[in-house]
């Protein structure tokens, strides 16, 4: 029996496979954060094609956490109406959804916006110098992290994925080579992950007991004196009571040179998983049923999350059920499309 294809059950979630769509963004929503028909087709699709868990995009928590003027936000509750409307559209189609809450920090490029860090350092030259963010400030983003959970429980998502990766604000706080405060959110290791952990218990503390949290990082910056794997290690064990899975990538701080290939990033999720004794979802150009299958069947991670396959391929786990000979229900609608 196909290992790729059978129940995750985590806290009150349970998915119908081990198939997560990874959060990307489409750049595609209203100056005033609120999705548009687009964003109905194309997670909707997703659904319909089979995928277990559909991981929203990045939804900034305030309008100066977005990366572009079109990204999503969950920042006021005039915005939970619309993106209710999305979740409820993908429960109807058989999956289940979650929202990545997001902050861009330096890699903000609204115009017009105070763009805002842990250290004035730019993220590249066609990027402003970043304000340093003053502890009342830090504290303000803690609490929008917080507010941003509970309008996401009103929308009706099934779980909250916590963005600490890529190089946004709270991977920002996490590397010391972005980091270069004195005082309690910089230096020690200690300091750099407390403005997560206050993050994780804001969410945390406006959401059900029930409701898993998943935690995005970078398991590696790629570039000597940053955030490796082994750090990352003990920056998960540090907030191993607050988080229920991770949702392991790479990079993205600075712009070093990565070689690519077919599962490149899973390693990262397999020793997350075995060092912390937490669930685990492994991403990384995973594009084949059989390198999934390898995965999940090998206990590597608990998830499969995948990109860029998902957007050639909105009906890929139907096809992956076909090849891996899993017998998974069809949308009544498209039987006649069914494998034989």
């Amino acid at each position: 029996m196909s290992k790729l294809f059978q129940e995750f059950n985590l806290k009150g979630l349970t998915l119908k496979n081990r198939i997560m769509m990874s959060p990307m963004c489409m750049y595609s929503a209203g100056e005033d954060g609120r999705p548009t028909d687009w964003h109905l087709v194309h997670y909707g699709a997703r659904a319909v094609g089979g995928v277990g868990l559909i991981m929203q995009e990045a939804t900034a928590v305030e309008p100066r956490g977005r990366i572009s003027a079109h990204d999503l936000g969950l920042w006021e509750d005039a915005q939970v109406g619309p993106l209710k409307r999305l979740v409820d559209f993908v429960h109807a189609a058989g999956a289940k959804m979650a929202v990545q809450l997001a902050h861009a920090g330096r890699k903000c490029g609204v115009a017009g916006e105070r763009i805002v860090a842990p250290t004035s350092m730019r993220w590249s030259e066609e990027y402003p110098v970043p304000a340093e963010l003053t502890r009342e400030e830090i504290q303000e983003i803690v609490a929008a992290f917080g507010a941003a959970a509970r309008r996401a429980v009103a929308a009706g998502y099934d779980a909250v994925e916590v963005h600490a990766a890529h190089g946004y604000l709270i991977h920002e706080f996490l590397s010391p080579l972005s980091n270069q405060r004195t005082d309690e959110y910089g230096g020690s290791r200690e300091n750099r992950v407390r403005f997560l952990k206050e993050v994780l218990t804001a969410v945390r503390a406006n959401i059900p007991p029930e409701m898993p949290v998943f935690l995005r990082v970078s398991a590696t910056d790629f570039v000597p004196g940053g955030l490796d794997l082994a750090e990352t290690v003990e920056i998960v064990r540090s907030v191993r009571e607050l988080v229920d899975l991770v949702d392991c990538s790479s990079g993205g701080l600075l712009a070093p040179r990565i070689d690519l290939y077919a599962g490149y990033q899973v390693e990262y999720a397999a020793t997350v998983r075995r060092e912390t004794g937490l669930p685990t979802a492994a991403v990384g150009l995973i594009s084949t049923p059989e390198l999934a299958e390898e995965i999940i069947g090998n206990g590597r991670a608990d998830l499969v999350a995948l990109g860029r396959v998902l957007l050639r391929r909105p009906y890929w786990p139907l096809y992956a059920a076909h090849v891996l000979k899993a017998d998974v229900p069809w949308p009544q609608q498209y039987e006649r499309g069914k494998y034989r």
